[in-house]
């Protein structure tokens, strides 16, 4: 089925906009059965590539002339925010793009401002138990056109899609699933009603025989989910209200399907409430394909989840460290303080992306949480408004380590959770908590 993929590009004029891993990843797959077309490579920053039949544009003006291209093949971290994109604006596509056209039927698209990879990731696992030719893909880092020659007409892909993977698209999934929305990524988008409704997308072009499952208990989603989305809706509350047909929700932390108890909560290794959340949109995609509910079960109960969420690296100098880097935002670092036992200590702060942080402000200053580490950009400003609180500036997380290890007591945690985006200080969360992880394990006294 690729080769309709390829029926598409054939004979195009074609720019592979960004050449980071899925600009790379474009460009292999285009070489492969391409060898001699022409293409145009545009990036703000240097590119090494051995290849006469490229022309390579970099540099502060690479999104001028876009104009010229029959298809700009966009990767998800190009903002265009900035510029006029009417004359060209039907030439964007990118790899989600290209593969839904063709695949949508076989899709299970995953989105939302928190939680899009432990979802995807434990949708992947519950149906491979369960299914053959199952592939996730995307966001959660394996670019889609990196196996796409593998698909075929049976195959269901789980697909992380971020919002800027959204933005573009006219093709939506089979089944679309947004978790949640809430403040994000306002530095590329511009401003949270653009956010949201690149979000949105996954849900806009769908018809009568897809399916849209959502939280209805997000302020957000039920303000935007009306009729003009099509697709078959099935509703994610985390209470016991509004039962109903296509209706998941949650008492006694038990999971119920239309009023049918589907999921007992007696044993997992996913902390928290927002992961037993996650676990209410993976139970109604096996409700939609028909999956076997006592088998997901014993899949769930064996999930350790992602590293760098919520990740619990060990006990060292009698405290119990854990490691979120991904809490990019405040809600996220709200739900891990909640979902781990005797925070004491709480590390944040990070990129200033114009995120508000009154409510997590407030959040803090009525917590238990007696010492807060703050670093830059975000972390200064919140600790100039916490009271009644032990506050540590510092610059670098070596100092918030030898500090968090000197001040936490005995058999209590201390939480590295950000609420704010890594890459002021590092290439991204990962490389963030990565680093913590070895402060931690090799501090010396």
């Amino acid at each position: 089925m690729y080769r309709v993929i390829l029926e598409k590009l054939k004979d195009k004029k074609i720019a592979i906009l960004g050449f980071g891993r899925e600009g790379k990843s474009t460009y292999n797959f285009i070489r492969k059965y391409f060898p001699d077309m022409k293409l145009t490579i545009l990036d703000k920053y240097s590119i090494e590539l051995d290849d006469k039949n490229v022309n390579v544009i970099i540099g502060d003006k690479y999104l001028d002339n876009l104009n010229d291209y029959d298809l700009i093949i966009k990767s998800p971290g190009i903002p265009l925010k900035d510029i006029d994109i009417s004359l060209f604006k039907d030439n964007i596509t990118s790899q989600l793009e290209l593969l839904l056209e063709v695949f949508s039927d076989n899709v299970i698209g995953v989105t939302g401002t928190k939680g899009k990879s432990t979802t995807s990731s434990l949708i992947y696992e519950v149906l491979r138990n369960q299914r053959d030719n199952v592939y996730l893909i995307g966001n959660i880092g394996v670019p889609v056109f990196d196996e796409v020659e593998l698909y075929n007409k049976d195959s269901i892909l789980v697909v992380e899609m971020s919002s800027h993977q959204l933005e573009f698209i006219k093709t939506s999934p089979h089944i679309g699933i947004i978790l949640n929305l809430y403040q994000d990524h306002l530095d590329h988008d511009g401003n949270i009603q653009r956010y949201h409704n690149n979000k949105l997308n996954i849900f806009k072009y769908q018809s009568s025989s897809d399916y849209c499952i959502y939280s209805s208990d997000n302020d957000y989603l039920n303000k935007y989910i009306d009729d003009t989305y099509k697709g078959i809706k099935y509703t994610v509350r985390f209470d016991f209200e509004a039962i109903s047909s296509n209706s998941i929700r949650i008492k006694d932390k038990d999971i119920y399907i239309d009023g049918e108890i589907v999921y007992q909560d007696k044993e997992r290794l996913l902390l928290g409430d927002a992961n037993l959340k996650n676990i209410m949109f993976v139970l109604g995609v096996c409700k939609i394909l028909n999956l076997d509910f006592s088998m997901a079960y014993n899949t769930i109960s064996k999930f350790r989840g992602l590293k760098y969420r919520m990740e619990y690296i060990g006990k060292y100098h009698n405290i119990n460290f854990y490691n979120d880097t991904i809490a990019t935002i405040p809600e996220a670092t709200i739900s891990a303080i909640q979902s781990i036992d005797n925070v004491d200590t709480l590390i944040i702060g990070g990129l200033d992306r114009g995120i508000s942080y009154e409510d997590f402000i407030d959040y803090l200053n009525k917590s238990t949480i007696r010492n807060i580490i703050c670093m830059p950009e975000t972390g200064y400003y919140i600790g100039k408004m916490l009271i009644n609180k032990n506050v540590f500036f510092v610059n670098t997380l070596d100092e918030a380590v030898d500090i968090s290890i000197k001040n936490t007591k005995d058999d209590m945690a201390c939480l590295l959770s950000p609420a704010a985006a890594s890459y002021n200080q590092y290439k991204n969360f990962e490389e963030k908590g990565l680093v913590f992880e070895n402060l931690v394990k090799n501090f010396k006294n």
